[in-house]
């Protein structure tokens, strides 16, 4: 008994058909397919400007709480 929904009776015409392989577009071997899907970096040096920054930013930082240090001790 299968049911309307059931995927193997809705599709059992094409189900078990080979897979078409076009002769125009030969596959692609396996470490190419992979290369397509590896991680990359999108922002190349960002990483080392958002350290730049943040350095540049805390030398601000200790260069404002000298001074006002020594406004404090005054």
């Amino acid at each position: 008994m299968t049911q309307k929904n059931d995927p193997r009776s809705v599709y059992a015409d094409i189900i078990d058909l080979p897979h078409w392989d076009p002769a125009e577009h030969p596959r692609m071997g396996a470490a190419e397919r992979a290369a397509q899907f590896a991680p990359y970096a999108a922002l190349v040096g960002f990483g080392d400007m958002v350290r730049e920054e943040t350095n540049r930013w805390l030398l601000q930082e200790t260069d404002d709480d000298e001074e006002d240090d020594q406004y404090r001790s005054e």
